[in-house]
């Protein structure tokens, strides 16, 4: 056994020997603008960062981690030269920088020296591109995430467009690229940006935001540096743009400059009051507390405090720190080899020094080791996406800038959105129909307002708004040319111009017509002028259709409509058998068929006792008759005297006055009303024949009989309004068309002065007539909302009885001039009453009937019948029918009389018989 544990320690002993030392000190970079919001707070962080590190014996066992640090002092240049002079230091990571525009150019010499870059307040969504593999970016998101919470804000409170004021650098340009997409998925846009360049003076901002005030967008978002941003608020307020109705929202940088000092800067607060902002979202944890307390405790300066790009900084250097200590685990050396092109440069003219660069032998394994980083710093807890390249659940909160302070309103994270919950890791998110609703608690915006400004105005840019407005030349009552300031006339326009009217705020307009004045425009043509911005909205009896919504936004309807067939008619010829049209055939049989059957059901119910029903057979069969036909006028002679009868006749008599009611209504209207016929009753019928269809210059009807209905377009004929008349008189055999299709009001003011035309069938279309804006106008909206306000107070009626009268034909002649005969499906359930009524009457008395007859014939029966009279018994049970007949067409008063007397014969036979037995009885007892 001690030999076997010998040979263990030698084992161990040259495993121990073949793993590479730990180097005692290893140097990280720090890379980033000391004089600057983000720099103040960065460098105390890392500073402590790199003493908690040294100061755990848990991490980096033995080894010493140093820091050099290089001040980029807000330039590229600098930046860079301070990155080549970082890199002579042979650091194995760099913290930072801070800059976006900075860490592009750095990317590069990391990438060459293949050290690991991790930037805490980089936030350009480009830098994660494959370009810069060693780019790691360690703070909580990027701009793409930032500016999807910013589009999550603006279509919460229902903005469409934005304006976007940035600072013209590679941030401040990949900021406003990733707002434009994630406003576009949002179908919102940017609808103007503002760019100034980094080093504007407070002059050149003012001038910038003096052509903002000229856009029609009240929401502003401004993306810039926190060093300079406050500069872009002050110029504002200067101009007045602090004020109500203006939307102001802030990326990440404010919050950054207002958490730098505590208390807050008294002025820089009186400079956004109401901006809403966000701050990257760092849970509140024990470690945060205490590196607070502790970057607090080491400043001079005790204003100063610590930012979120400072938590960022403080677990970037935790971050390398850990995957050092990982990758000297895994038995890593640190070594730096000469880069052969670099060394060819050297051996040329240049006098740069390039010779003094190395590259990190190892970088690869280190940048590996970082992004497997799996830990809980003072921002919440730190691993990376599944790209490998960002934080994974970015999350921020939602601030609003009041008073002396900052309040939260709501939480956003990629995942839950807006919300006023803190956000949850991503391993535990809900499904998506579960996910609560977006919601932010209230805001006060700029001017201390609570209610969510409107986010748009007319623009004061001097440019009235350009409507299109079609060049009718027919039925000038709609629109068309006016010799008035306008230029136009009609119910369009003053129905638009009393919308315009009602809205909160001015709208100069300048109608613009469209159309030669030969003929009518094309209304599709005058849609696409609209999306095309050649008009800024389209005002007339433009109707709503599904293509023209794919490229254009419309009002609410101010007018139904709907496409109608007209066609000429003519009065029909009365004739000898009209008064029979009301009923089909099979109403007819089945209304005679009853009035018999119900006339014979009252027979036989009163024939017992009433004598008015009895007589001849012949009499009884004309009273049949009588009864049943008479029943129709109500005129019938004869009384009934059974409750059976009576039943019958009421419930009859019922189903009579119905049934007389519906003709008399039906032949009326045959004979006044209804005295029109055409050969196409209908859609159907227009389908079907081949005759020539008119329709109206410029009209959607043609594409919409071509493409939905399939109508050959060689039968589809253009007619102005001023031919259709002249066109259906002729006919399609004289070169004129069988039938009109176009949209009712059109028809409508047709018929008013063509009375001997009639619409024929039903719309067989429903739509509207609107106002056309440009896609995600604010304006249709509002106009909207005007419209409906016309209609309910009255006004858009009395525009409607100004422009459009109702003309001098008979109105209540128009509709469908085919008459729908009565047929028997619309009275079966009258039918199905009295024929169940009449059966249960017959099933009553004749059960009463059988009872009587049994009490008449029950004394026939009994004592049994003699065996020597089977051979008789077939004549007998016809006899036994006859009697039952003639029982039957007795009077009730005479079968009553009937049975009593039987009654009484049968108690004095079976008495005679009882005495004669008693007799028999003695006589045998004395013998």
């Amino acid at each position: 056994m001690g030999s076997a544990l010998l040979r263990v320690l030698c084992l161990c002993s040259l495993v121990a020997l073949a793993r590479p030392a730990r180097p005692a000190n290893v140097s990280i970079g720090a890379l980033f603008t000391f004089d600057s919001v983000i720099g103040r707070s960065a460098r105390a962080a890392i500073d402590l960062a790199v003493a908690d590190v040294n100061r755990d014996a848990r991490v980096l066992r033995g080894t010493h981690l140093s820091l050099v640090a290089q001040d980029t002092k807000c330039s590229g240049f600098v930046g860079t030269i301070q990155a080549l002079q970082l890199m002579e230091k042979k650091v194995v990571a760099v913290v930072g920088p801070q800059s976006s525009g900075i860490a592009h150019v750095v990317s590069h010499v990391v990438n060459e020296l293949h050290v690991p870059l991790l930037s805490f307040a980089a936030t350009d969504p480009a830098l994660a591109s494959a370009q810069y593999p060693y780019f790691v970016r360690a703070a909580r998101g990027d701009d793409s995430s930032q500016m999807a919470a910013v589009a999550d804000i603006v279509t919460y409170y229902g903005w469409r467009e934005v304006t976007v004021i940035y600072v013209d650098n590679d941030y401040g340009r990949g900021g406003v690229d990733a707002l434009g997409d994630a406003l576009e998925a949002k179908r919102a846009k940017v609808s103007f940006k503002a760019p100034f360049p980094p080093d504007a003076d407070q002059a050149a901002i003012a001038d910038l935001l003096v052509r903002v005030t000229m856009m029609e967008s009240r929401v502003c978002v401004v993306h810039v540096n926190p060093d300079s941003g406050l500069a872009v608020f002050a110029a504002a307020r200067s101009l007045g743009m602090m004020a109500s109705g203006y939307v102001w929202i802030a990326t990440d940088w404010l919050a950054a400059a207002l958490d730098s000092t505590r208390p807050p800067n008294p002025r820089a607060m009186s400079l956004v009051q109401g901006v809403v902002t966000l701050r990257q979202y760092t849970p509140d944890s024990g470690a945060k507390r205490s590196l607070t307390s502790r970057f607090a405790t080491a400043q001079l300066n005790r204003t100063a405090t610590l930012n979120a790009f400072g938590l960022a900084a403080y677990d970037a250097v935790w971050m390398a720190a850990r995957a050092i200590d990982e990758f000297l685990e895994d038995g890593g050396n640190v070594t730096f080899s000469a880069d052969p092109r670099l060394q060819q440069e050297v051996n040329g003219t240049s006098t740069l020094r390039l010779d003094t660069l190395r590259v990190f032998d190892q970088g690869e394994q280190l940048l590996h080791k970082v992004m497997l980083a799996n830990f809980t710093g003072v921002t919440g807890g730190v691993r990376f996406s599944a790209d490998g390249r960002s934080l994974a659940d970015p999350a921020y909160e939602v601030l609003n800038v009041g008073g002396t302070g900052v309040r939260r309103v709501g939480y956003w994270s990629n995942h839950s959105h807006l919300s006023v919950a803190a956000p949850t890791p991503l391993r535990i998110k809900t499904n998506s129909s579960q996910q609560q609703e977006q919601r932010l608690y209230s805001v006060i915006w700029p001017g201390e307002t609570t209610s969510p400004p409107r986010g748009w105005v007319f623009p004061n840019n001097g440019r009235p708004l350009r409507i299109g407005v079609p060049y009718r030349t027919t039925q000038k009552q709609f629109v068309s040319k006016d010799s008035g300031p306008d230029g136009a006339s009609g119910y369009c326009i003053d129905v638009f111009k009393a919308a315009v009217a009602l809205l909160p705020y001015p709208v100069p307009v300048s109608f613009i017509l469209f159309g030669d004045g030969v003929k009518n425009p094309d209304y599709s043509d005058l849609v696409n002028k609209v999306a095309n911005n050649v008009f800024d909205a389209a005002v007339g009896d433009v109707s709503i259709v599904t293509n023209r919504t794919r490229v254009v936004d419309f009002t609410q309807p101010y007018v139904e409509s709907g496409l109608v067939i007209v066609s000429p008619v003519k009065e029909k010829s009365s004739n000898a058998w009209a008064f029979l049209k009301p009923f089909t055939l099979g109403m007819w049989a089945v209304t005679g068929a009853f009035f018999l059957f119900v006339g014979a059901v009252v027979w036989i119910l009163e024939h017992r006792f009433n004598p008015e029903f009895r007589g001849s057979p012949r009499e009884q069969l004309v009273t049949i008759f009588w009864f049943s036909f008479s029943t129709m006028f109500f005129a019938h002679r004869e009384n009934t005297v059974s409750s059976l009868g009576r039943f019958v006749l009421i419930i009859w008599l019922f189903v009579v006055l119905i049934i007389n009611s519906s003709y008399t209504a039906s032949l009326t209207s045959i004979l006044t009303v209804q005295q029109l016929s055409t050969g196409i009753q209908g859609l159907d019928g227009l389908l079907a024949s081949a005759d020539p269809i008119g329709y109206q210059v410029g009209s959607f009807a043609k594409s919409y009989m071509m493409q939905e209905l399939n109508v050959p377009e060689s039968r589809l004929k253009e007619l102005a309004i001023d031919d259709y008349a002249t066109s259906l008189q002729l006919g399609p055999r004289n070169g004129g068309v069988a039938a009109i299709v176009d949209e009712l009001p059109y028809v409508d003011l047709f018929l008013s002065t063509n009375c001997q035309f009639k619409t024929v069938g039903q719309e067989f279309t429903k739509s509207g007539w609107g106002f056309a804006f440009q896609r995600d106008s604010p304006l249709a909206v509002d106009l909207s909302t005007a419209i409906l306000t016309l209609s309910e107070n009255g006004d858009l009626q009395r525009i409607h009885d100004k422009w459009l009268n109702p003309g001098q034909c008979d109105s209540s002649q128009g509709g469908d001039v085919a008459a729908d005969r009565l047929n028997l499906s619309s009275f079966w359930g009258l039918f199905l009453i009295s024929g169940v009524a009449c059966f249960i009457a017959l099933v009553i008395f004749f059960t009463r009937i059988l009872c009587q007859y049994g009490k008449y014939n029950q004394g026939d029966g009994e004592g049994g019948t003699p065996p020597e009279e089977f051979p008789v018994r077939r004549p007998e049970r016809l006899r036994s029918i006859r009697d039952l007949i003639t029982f039957v067409d007795m009077k009730e008063e005479e079968a009553k009389r009937a049975i009593k007397r039987k009654s009484s014969d049968d108690r004095r036979d079976r008495s005679i018989a009882s005495s004669a037995g008693a007799s028999s009885f003695s006589a045998s007892t004395i013998d």
